[in-house]
């Protein structure tokens, strides 16, 4: 493959946030768009953190999201030897040095110096490397680090602002700055497209890619452009937080978003489509993605907009993808996966696929994920429906009207075609014959068939629920009513 090449490259060490898959996306998105190779690099060094669940559970949520790559897994861990042996080049260029300092002991020195962090105590003191001495990288004392950004154009970082950072730790971990930039320079990466949280950490990058260009015996390898991400913020404008606000992609995939929709979403965050279009299918997502159109402003991570884009692609599915797509919800021991933690409250023996293929059409346009649907359709596979008390009290009761409306209506629906428009047009007399609109004669009648107060169109479920079935329901809630 030829073009440009992108890598993502995630920490496995939670869930996979929104952030990270925005992050994806858009590296997905410029590789197909430019021709380019879309790489997977799973960050895998902080092995205090890492779980090998986080890692499937990001190519998991890849694969749903449909972000295929073109080259990986690839694990940082097993880059190791790559990056010692650039740590011992910068040692060996004098760009590196020991430091025996313990954190007690920066502290103590640093105690009223009007510049924070490390204050260069072992720079010119030529301690001899040893398995407690850390390696620290010698930033210029002058100067400035321009890093070239995509979407935000040169930042310029003065070197004064940097203290002697650590590159090697005293265990001989080799830290993210320095792994993070070997791998890139490895596998020849020509754009690092991520957060603007990564922003403050890219100079030391820099840093050591430019010093790495200069070592003996090291290969020259140009320096990517980066772009830099918006970041994403909630409704008080203040970044996504992993504790309060919800941010895992496995979250939304259980709750019944589809993929295609999150991604059209996910685009939004930081770019708009040409032409005002939200809505906007995947094949033109990468037909008009371009970096340079990235806005640098905080992207809102609304989720009442993400689900309003969610409804209307579940409206757009054919009614045939449209029951293949909500059978993890309704009928999960048919499918290879099933959301986390969700049941049923029928059984497979209850549950009648052929019902539910009439029955789809009706909820489809009622639903906003596909994690609403068990709840609108249980009273079609349970034996009698799940009342919720509160509408009960409020469309029945032990009002007389409901009372009289309950028992005309038992009485007119076991003579009349069992069709959804008599049905209909029989209310519509039973009503007025009570002084009642058409809204007010339907409740009592649905929370008796089906135990709440919304739902799909009354009179169609009426005629698949079938005769006997609603008589049932109609004659119990009477009889509670008069009890």
């Amino acid at each position: 493959m030829t073009g440009p090449r992108v890598r993502f490259a995630p920490s496995p060490t939670g869930y996979f946030h929104v952030g990270s898959a925005r992050a994806s996306l858009f590296n997905w998105l410029f590789a197909r768009q430019t021709g380019g190779t879309f790489i997977l690099r799973i960050e895998d060094t902080d092995t205090e953190r890492n779980r090998d669940e986080w890692h499937q559970g990001i190519i998991s949520a890849m694969t749903w999201l449909g972000l295929d790559f073109d080259e990986g897994p690839f694990l940082q861990s097993d880059f190791l030897a790559d990056h010692i042996s650039a740590a011992d080049a910068l040692l060996r260029a004098g760009y590196l040095y020991p430091c025996s300092c313990t954190r007690e002991e920066i502290d103590e020195r640093i105690k009223g110096n009007a510049k924070p962090g490390y204050d260069g105590y072992c720079r010119d003191r030529a301690v001899p490397r040893s398995a407690t001495t850390a390696l620290r990288f010698r930033v210029p004392d002058e100067g400035t680090t321009v890093v070239p950004d995509v979407i935000r154009g040169d930042v310029t970082f003065p070197h004064d602002s940097y203290e002697d950072f650590i590159v090697v730790k005293s265990n001989g971990v080799v830290l993210y700055p320095l792994a993070n930039a070997v791998d890139d320079r490895t596998m020849r990466i020509t754009h690092v497209i991520r957060g603007e949280d990564l922003l403050p950490t890219t100079p030391k990058q820099v840093m050591m890619w430019e010093a790495l260009n200069r070592c003996a015996g090291v290969a020259s390898v140009p320096l990517p452009l980066y772009a830099h991400l918006p970041l994403l913020v909630n409704e008080q404008r203040k970044k996504l937080s992993k504790r309060k606000d919800p941010v895992a992609v496995e979250t939304y995939r259980d709750q019944g978003y589809l993929p295609d929709a999150f991604v059209n979403y996910l685009a939004l965050l930081g770019w708009s489509p040409r032409g005002g279009e939200e809505i906007v299918p995947r094949s033109a997502l990468i037909e008009q993605f371009r970096l340079a159109d990235v806005s640098h402003s905080p992207a809102f991570f609304d989720v009442k907009k993400m689900t309003h884009i969610n409804g209307e692609y579940i409206r757009r599915l054919s009614p045939e993808e449209f029951v293949e797509q909500s059978a993890p919800w309704v009928a999960p021991w048919s499918t290879s996966w099933r959301p986390t933690d969700r049941t049923v409250p029928w059984s497979e023996a209850q549950f009648d696929a052929s019902l539910y293929g009439r029955v789809a059409p009706l909820v489809q346009e009622r639903v906003a994920t596909l994690g609403e649907i068990p709840a609108m359709v249980d009273f079609f596979f349970l034996d009698a429906p799940v009342t919720d008390e509160a509408s009960f009290a409020k469309a029945i009761g032990s009002d007389p009207l409901a009372q009289a409306l309950l028992g005309a209506t038992v009485e007119r629906f076991g003579e009349l075609d069992w069709t959804a428009a008599a049905l209909h047009e029989a209310v519509i007399e039973l009503g007025e014959a009570l002084g009642l609109a058409l809204r007010k004669a339907q409740a009592p009648i649905r929370c008796a068939v089906t135990g709440t107060l919304v739902g799909p169109p009354l009179f169609e479920s009426l005629e698949l629920l079938g005769r006997e079935r609603t008589l049932t329901r109609l004659r119990d809630a009477l009889a509670r009513s008069a009890s």
